[in-house]
Formats: structure tokens, sequence, C-alpha cells
């Protein structure tokens, strides 16, 4: 009795993506990760968590928003709807890593747990409005936003690299300190989201619950982790420069350092100006370029080899298309 082959497999056999195109498709994730959490934050500062009363429905009579519910209930429909664009990407990630030859599992295993954490995402957004925007809920459905843009960073990295044993590029106690950057820049994202659940823009003109802590107070400690983060970043430099690392990780150190100074920028004039909405937006953009920037500085301070098979030497430029002789050649 023949094999049954599975849809991946059937595709695969018959469809041979190249090692660039799964990488454009490894960063469309992360781009799509980015925006869901830029829109949701749109969702809330518009005042449209509630635009839909209901998940998964808008309505208990209606599946998509009705003109009485105006434009809230366009934005919060409209943001459920990102998520099946956002299942699109990432499937076309899972099966072009799958079709891809030499099939590399841990390309499709970071591929699934984009999927699943897409699934997550979706139900906690839904409890989000069933629970009439808990504060609670609200950060952890930005956390698991959070959580589903470091995946998608990391299968993005993953696939720019080689399958090979990963070998350390600086001492162990630098690397250390990049891991203390990342979890200080974690701790950072998570005293972030205790702000917003205390702060005025609670996601509903609607009087909604909040976290019972002092707004300036948790303000004042999220603005003492970020003079960490940036010690830590700059130390890192220093140390990478004084250790002669190679140019890579420095490079990446200047851009987080870079995207650092321009949140701060960002987080004064929000606050000085009163927490106007547009700018809390830029912010909520930064804390996502942020943490990217971070992932890239800590995952750059070792090295996995070239792509096996790969249009792209280990130097990470384009290789020139063959010449035909060449080709034959071979």
């Amino acid at each position: 009795m023949p094999k049954t082959l599975n849809p991946l497999e059937l595709i695969a056999r018959r469809w041979q993506p190249s090692a660039a195109f799964v990488r454009r498709a490894a960063l469309a994730t992360v781009v799509m990760a980015v925006i869901i959490v830029v829109t949701g934050g749109a969702v809330r500062l518009s005042q449209s968590g509630l635009g839909c009363s209901t998940w998964p429905k808008c309505t208990p009579d209606s599946l998509t928003p009705t003109a009485a519910m105006g434009i809230n209930g366009i934005i919060e429909f409209s943001n459920r709807m990102l998520t099946d664009v956002l299942c699109v990407v990432v499937g076309v990630f899972i099966i072009a890593a799958r079709a891809r030859h030499p099939r590399r599992r841990s390309l499709t295993r970071l591929g699934w747990a984009q999927f699943w954490l897409v699934m997550t995402n979706a139900v906690v957004g839904g409890i989000t409005v069933l629970t009439g925007l808990n504060p609670y809920i609200v950060s952890s459905h930005f956390l698991a936003a959070t959580g589903l843009l470091t995946v998608a960073v990391l299968s993005w990295l993953r696939a720019c690299e080689g399958d090979g044993t990963p070998r350390e590029l600086v001492a162990r106690p630098v690397r250390q300190l990049a891991w203390l950057l990342v979890g200080a820049t974690g701790a950072l994202t998570v005293i972030g989201t205790v702000v917003t659940g205390t702060g005025p823009h609670a996601g509903d003109a609607r009087k909604v619950h909040r976290i019972p802590l002092d707004w300036q107070e948790i303000t004042q400690l999220h603005v003492d982790f970020v003079y960490i983060v940036v010690g830590l970043a700059v130390a890192l430099w220093f140390t990478l420069r004084a250790v002669k690392a190679p140019a890579a990780p420095r490079r990446k150190v200047l851009e987080l350092l870079a995207c650092l100074g321009l949140q701060g920028v960002i987080g004064y004039v929000q606050y000085f100006m009163g927490l106007p909405e547009i700018v809390i937006g830029f912010h909520m953009l930064g804390s996502a370029l942020v943490w990217l920037c971070v992932l890239r500085v800590c995952l750059s301070l070792r090295d996995r080899g070239p792509l096996e098979d790969s249009d792209v030497p280990a130097d990470g430029h384009e290789a020139p298309e063959p010449q035909p002789a060449a080709a034959l050649s071979r």
C-alpha cells in the first residue's frame, strides 16, 4: 500500500525555494510581528478595545461590526483580521522552510512555534475583550506579542546562518554580560506593561479597572531600568572593543544604542506632553525595535558557519550569478 504524503511533503517534492526566499519569508514574519504590536497599541490608544463587544464574534449577533458601532468597531475588527494576514505570512514561512533542501528541522520547528503563539495570542485577545479589558490580561496580551516577535527574530537569524555547532566569538564573561543585557531589557518591557496598566489609556472611554499602583512611581522604576539597559549596552560595546571582538557584534551594539537613544527621546516627549496617543504609539514601536536589536546583539556573539548549499557566502553578501561555462563545468 503506497505511503500517504502530507501536504507539506507534496509541496516540497514540487517546489524548491531558494535560501534567499526562506530568509525573506522569515523577515516578513518579523515585520508582521512588529506591526501586530503597533496595531494592538492603536486599538488601545483609540479607545477601541471594546469596539467589538464580544469574541470570537464582534457582537452576539454579528461576526462583523455594525454601522452603529462606529469607527471603534472597525478598528477593533480590523486588528482581528490582521491576525489572518499574520497566519498567512507565518504559513508561507513554514512551507518554504519545509520545502527547502536540505531540510532544516530547526526552522520548521520555529515556524510552528510562531503559529501556535499566534493562536495563543488570539485567545488571550479574546479573553481581554471578555474580561472588559482587565489590565493584567492586556499586559499578558502585549507580552505574548513580544514572545511572537522573539521567535520570529530567532527564525530570521537562523535562516541567515548555517547549522554547524555554535562557535563562540567572545569569552564567556562577555557573553554573560550580553545575556544580562537581554534580561534587563526583558524586565524593562514587563515594567512597561505595568506602566500601561496603571496609566490613563485603558483602551475604552468607559471606566475600566486599572492596576492599583502609583503611575508616577512605576514610571520612575521604568526610567531607572532604561538607564540600566543603556549602561549595560555601553559597557558591552567597550568590552567588545577591548577584547577585539568581530566588527559585526560591535556594529549591532551601536544600532541598539541608537534605537535606545531614540526611544528615550520619545519617552520623555510623551511624558512632558501629557501622554499624547500618537507619541505613545511610536514608543510601542520603539519597544519592539529595541527588543529586536537586543536579540540580534546577543545572537551575534556566536557563529554557526555559512548556509549549506546557500546562495549567500560566509561574508553575508549575495553571491554573483554563476557564468554558464562555470555551471557546465560542474
